[in-house]
């Protein structure tokens, strides 16, 4: 799943990861999961923060960490299931980093004419799921200023042949549905 901050990564990811042999792992997640009080937790507040990228090196650690255990919990089968990424990798040099570990068939890149529509989904989210950095304005642009500068060449990275764009304008059955039509051709 790939697009900009509120294009509805982790909604459609959650939803395809409910399907059977689909298991979806959304890197924000595994970081508002952290403890704040922990190393870790306190250099993703303090970056989040600020609308910037976690450091690399911390952050692919991490999701490695959080699939070796759902490996060994039974909860990812890498052999039977179809990984469904979200937030990661962020930048070039994460996907550099994990370029020997995944083998990326498909990007669902999630896109809306409106960067309005974006703003209000995560002001939205912020409110839901008490997300303190979907909650300030600033925040937010600075967010998708990082967004342009640092994920979106990941795109350029893995190539045009494997991107599926997905308008997501419309309302979020739709959007599915248009991820759907693209994951029964691969």
């Amino acid at each position: 799943m790939f697009g900009a901050p509120g294009s509805g990564k982790g909604t459609h990811g959650r939803a395809l990861g409910a399907i059977p042999n689909f298991f979806h792992c959304a890197c924000g997640d595994v970081f508002r999961n952290l403890r704040p009080d922990s190393e870790l937790g306190k250099i993703f507040i303090e970056h989040t923060s600020e609308g910037s990228l976690v450091p690399d090196k911390p952050t692919i650690d991490l999701w490695r960490k959080v699939i070796h255990a759902s490996e060994q919990m039974g909860r990812f089968h890498p052999d039977a299931d179809t990984l469904v990424l979200d937030g990661i990798p962020r930048n070039v040099h994460q996907a550099e980093m994990l370029r020997d570990t995944l083998d990326v068939v498909a990007i669902f890149y999630l896109t809306s004419r409106k960067k309005e529509n974006l703003i209000a989904r995560m002001q939205r989210r912020a409110l839901k799921d008490n997300r303190l950095d979907d909650a300030n304005l600033d925040v937010i642009r600075e967010r998708l200023k990082v967004y342009e500068k640092e994920t979106r060449p990941v795109l350029d990275f893995y190539g045009k042949k494997i991107v599926r764009r997905i308008n997501t304008d419309g309302v979020p059955v739709e959007t599915f549905f248009s991820i759907l039509k693209h994951v029964v051709k691969l």
